[in-house]
């Protein structure tokens, strides 16, 4: 064959895959989900079909991470991120050269929970005393996305949450489909999916959370309804006291690649910020990207190890 016939071959062979693809998208598009149900079906079936997705065990994906203060502050440190996950079970790590703040390390070990200290100093983060208080972040699998084998939609027989579909929302400029996720065990968190309404990937978590107390020394802070006004103090002074903290944190999920008939984000980027009734803002971005997954490998089961 020469090379002109060879160089037509290829790019006929192109063409027919981008149709297929743009075939296999407008089909998608044109029976678009009306329901829970029908929305985690086609996100499953674009992650893999259930043949392989049956079929995978353990995953670890790993790769360079950023750590950037974008509000509040000022500083950048680059380290190492790996997550890794055997079923339900998940350990996720961000290792930072840092005595200050040396990344982060949140385990589940299907039972228990654990948010390691960050400093030298034993404290934890503010990311990581707010997964430490909400740890529906990491007992339900969520955090990670599909990134892990814990993700929660793999498996929702078992984890028995609420799904509420609120169809499509704009996110900045973008429609998305929102999901609502409420675990089993009651929280006061505020969980959202979002999910790209042509590949029905998943591609971002919002966790919000207001409170009129710190999070810092409670897993279940209470609520102040119904306190009056404390003695000398002025109504407006009341009101100012029980301006409630504010905590959001968000993951978000792009670059896809198929390894393996599995199609994941290559990039991930988590941000967290907190409001607090001080006014004090903070923003922290922790960005990883080119994350190299790998299937079924073995895993050593002190990964999980909760102490």
């Amino acid at each position: 064959m020469s090379m002109n016939m060879k160089k037509n071959a290829a790019s006929a062979a192109l063409v027919l895959i981008c149709s297929a693809f743009v075939l296999v998208s407008e089909a998608l598009a044109a029976n678009p989900p009306t329901n829970a149900d029908e929305l985690v079906a086609q996100h499953l079936g674009a992650i893999a079909s259930p043949t392989v997705r049956a079929g995978f065990k353990t995953r670890v994906a790993q790769g360079p991470v950023r750590f950037t203060i974008m509000v509040g502050g000022a500083g950048v440190l680059d380290g190492k991120a790996v997550l890794v996950s055997d079923g339900m079970k998940l350990q996720f790590m961000m290792k930072l050269p840092n005595n200050e703040y040396h990344g982060e390390q949140f385990i589940f070990d299907g039972e228990k929970d654990k948010v390691a200290f960050s400093t030298d100093r034993q404290a934890r983060s503010a990311l990581g005393n707010f997964v430490f208080v909400q740890d529906a972040v990491i007992r339900e699998g969520l955090l990670g996305g599909a990134l892990t084998t814990a993700w929660p939609l793999l498996n929702l027989d078992e984890r028995k949450a609420e799904l509420i579909f609120d169809g499509l929302k704009k996110m900045d400029g973008q429609e998305l489909y929102e999901l609502r996720y409420r675990p089993r065990k009651n929280t006061d968190l505020e969980i959202n999916l979002y999910f790209d309404p042509q590949t029905y990937r998943h591609v971002e978590t919002i966790y919000s959370y207001g409170v009129s107390q710190s999070l810092i020394g409670s897993k279940s802070p209470s609520s102040t309804r119904g306190h009056s006004v404390g003695l000398g103090e002025t109504p407006e002074t009341a009101q100012a006291r029980l301006t409630p903290n504010r905590y959001r944190l968000t993951e978000k999920f792009s670059d896809f690649k198929t390894v393996d008939g599995v199609t994941l984000p290559t990039h991930y980027d988590i941000q967290f910020s907190q409001e607090l009734q001080n006014s004090r803002t903070t923003l922290w971005d922790w960005d990883i990207k080119g994350l190299d997954v790998s299937n079924n490998i073995g895993v050593d089961a002190r990964n999980f190890e909760v102490k």
